[in-house]
């Protein structure tokens, strides 16, 4: 089987950014040349989306949210609903970050019913999945995050124009912000497990159409040898996506083959 999985690369600016900021960070963006093969988005707070909307001009880059609300509009107060992402012309959201899962405890349930519910609203999602350091010492990475993402698949079941909608983004929590890296080997590991478990659990084409991508410390040192491993699709990006070298890391995934077998 061969199909297409575009490179991508999210930024994720988490609890950051001035209106300052945000206009320099979305001006260098808009110089950035995008090769054809990689898609962008970037996150940044919901009080800076307007404002990176209406910075923004090159057309090859999309604004996302960090998070949405499980439900519709409604008596819930400081939630923000899918509804309202589309209101507002956004295209993506991420979901299940393991800091909203750790700081505000929410589980592989709720994650998956978010999911369900932006694609409903014809919004597309990032779903984190990742191990904390005690389970990957334990050995049980590859428990945790297919129990993490079998949570989705069970709701979105074998349909593959689904999946198509969602990105993964396996993200190791203990190099979250740690300066902390998977190696090569570990992430194409992971990549690797996930990739063969969508096989198993929903089917060939739905294993070999969904994006994977990387999250955890990725900077313009690593990115280029990550980018290269055959089951990272891209990545998604902390802290390097408020810096000058997020260009770079976009831009390494220009000589990956789109098409995997």
């Amino acid at each position: 089987m061969e199909c297409s999985r575009h490179f991508f690369v999210g930024g994720n600016w988490k609890c950051n950014g001035t209106l300052e900021s945000t206009d320099k960070l979305v001006d260098a963006l808009n110089n950035v040349l995008i090769p054809s093969n990689i898609e962008v988005v970037f996150a940044p707070t919901s009080l800076h989306i307007a404002r990176a909307q209406q910075k923004l001009q090159h057309k090859e880059i999309k604004v996302a949210a960090q998070n949405a609300w499980v439900k519709g509009n409604g008596a819930y107060t400081g939630e923000i609903s899918a509804d309202m992402l589309k209101d507002a012309g956004l295209e993506w959201v991420i979901l299940g970050h393991s800091e909203r899962r750790s700081l505000c405890g929410e589980s592989s349930q709720i994650v998956a019913d978010k999911t369900v519910y932006c694609l409903k609203q014809g919004i597309k999602v990032i779903v984190c999945i990742g191990e904390t350091l005690e389970q990957r010492e334990s050995g049980d990475t590859s428990k945790v995050v297919t129990e993490q993402l079998g949570a989705v698949a069970q709701a979105l079941g074998t349909d593959v124009s689904q999946w198509k909608q969602i990105v993964i983004a396996y993200e190791p929590v203990w190099a979250i912000g740690t300066g902390k890296v998977a190696t090569a080997d570990q992430a194409q590991e992971v990549h690797q497990t996930l990739r063969s478990w969508l096989s198993s659990n929903t089917s060939a084409e739905v294993a070999q159409s969904t994006r994977i991508i990387y999250g955890g410390s990725v900077s313009a040192k690593n990115c280029t040898e990550l980018a290269s491993l055959p089951d990272v699709d891209g990545f998604l990006v902390g802290g390097a996506s408020l810096k000058p070298e997020f260009a770079d890391i976009i831009k390494s995934g220009s000589a990956k083959d789109p098409s995997t077998k």
